[in-house]
């Protein structure tokens, strides 16, 4: 029961525009070359989630909010008694977007919250990780639209981890431009 006429915008420019650019950027001779997203990863840790769970349940509420798909939450895979934490214990939460989802994200990402970000200045263009994936943090998550600010308890960072099909750095560099990442000079 698939919507074959539901498209995000940012996907149909990628596939009008941007990928008939890299190929002319790079000279890829095969089409299945071309540089694309493949998945988004959203991450909140929850440091306070060591004294209070009802934390980290708000934050996968608020999480699941932003990303448009349940979040996950993340739990400690070992005991550590220097921070309170015991094996299993609630610590955060995830959400893996890919497809449709993925692309409505990133177009928000770029054209809504990031502009609301106070005192940005642009994206790190170093935050690559030599495989053509980008990470970035954002130090607030009530910069999306879904969170009402009256609403929320407490403000939370976030890991933004955008994993493209690139080979090298320079390509998902060129990807994330053309999708109109506003990287710093």
């Amino acid at each position: 029961m698939a919507d074959v006429a539901v498209q995000a915008r940012l996907k149909g420019q990628y596939e009008e525009v941007i990928r008939a650019k890299l190929i002319e950027q790079f000279g890829y001779k095969n089409p299945m070359q071309v540089p694309a997203l493949d998945k988004v990863v959203i991450n909140m840790g929850i440091g306070e989630g060591v004294g209070d769970q009802k934390k980290v349940k708000a934050a996968a509420e608020d999480l699941s909010l932003i990303a448009g798909q349940r979040a996950v939450i993340t739990t400690a895979r070992k005991s550590i008694a220097g921070f309170k934490v015991r094996d299993g214990m609630a610590l955060g939460a995830k959400v893996t977007l890919r497809k449709i989802r993925m692309y409505e994200f990133v177009d928000r990402l770029v054209t809504i919250a990031l502009p609301r970000v106070r005192d940005f200045r642009g994206l790190n263009p170093k935050s690559f990780d030599g495989n053509g994936n980008f990470a970035m943090g954002i130090k607030e998550h009530i910069v999306f639209p879904e969170i009402e600010y009256d609403k929320v308890e407490q403000v939370w960072g976030m890991d933004v981890i955008v994993c493209t099909t690139a080979d090298n750095d320079d390509e998902a560099r060129a990807l994330l431009k053309a999708l109109n990442f506003p990287f710093r000079q």
